[in-house]
């Protein structure tokens, strides 16, 4: 049953919604987090070591942390093949273009395609970089986060990764949430402007919040 669900475009369509919302959910608590630099290095560094032992003693070190890594990993790959794969059906479906191209719907269409790309390799680079800091400028220290984000935003090209990275969130959740509630039946045409609101609050609440961080470091808000 699963398989028959899978290989139907709704099926897919449906993966794509479910794992979108939850890439969503993690996204703003995610900046949520990151806001907590503004509140100094204790804090932050305090709130990274807390991630790290969420549901101790029940949960062994690190544990929670690394389901929820692992969530995302299933998300992201699920979301990724699914798109992939729905858009290889729509080409094969559409052999010839269309005499008469939609703008609007093209211009998302786009939008959605390069925008997952750039994020994809964004999430590459922002794992090496802050996470195990193989590609990190200025030494990476373990256990002190709050640091290791400063020396990145130090950098120009890091915060040029980061800041457009991040407009590309804001693109991709514009768009992408307001498909998602349509393909879950949550759209109705009563309903679509208000979910159209959300979405445009949620992308500007996202980019606005994340890009907070590196304007804090250039401008020596945090430092």
């Amino acid at each position: 049953m699963a398989r028959t669900v899978w290989d139907s475009s709704v099926g897919k369509k449906t993966v794509m919604a479910v794992s979108g919302l939850i890439m969503l959910l993690y996204l703003v608590a995610h900046m949520i987090g990151n806001l907590k630099i503004f509140f100094g290095p204790g804090e932050f560094n305090h709130y990274a070591h807390w991630l790290r032992t969420v549901g101790e003693p029940f949960m062994h070190y690190e544990w929670t942390l690394w389901l929820i890594r692992v969530v995302l990993v299933v998300a992201v790959v699920a979301h990724a093949v699914s798109a992939y794969q729905l858009s290889r059906r729509g080409h094969k479906a559409r052999p010839s273009k269309y005499v008469h191209k939609k703008a609007r719907a093209d211009y998302a269409t786009r939008t959605m395609r390069w925008g997952g790309i750039i994020l994809g390799l964004f999430i590459v680079w922002h794992v090496l970089d802050l996470t195990t800091g193989t590609v990190h400028s200025g030494g990476f220290q373990e256990g002190r986060p709050y640091q290791n984000v400063v020396d990145t935003f130090s950098t120009w090209y890091g915060n040029v990764v980061y800041i457009v990275a991040m407009l590309a969130v804001g693109l991709h959740v514009r768009h992408g949430f307001w498909s998602a509630a349509q393909t879950l039946g949550a759209g109705s045409r009563t309903r679509d402007r208000a979910l159209k609101t959300v979405a445009n609050v949620l992308a500007l609440l996202l980019t606005a919040g994340f890009v907070a961080v590196p304007v804090g470091v250039m401008t020596g808000v945090v430092s």
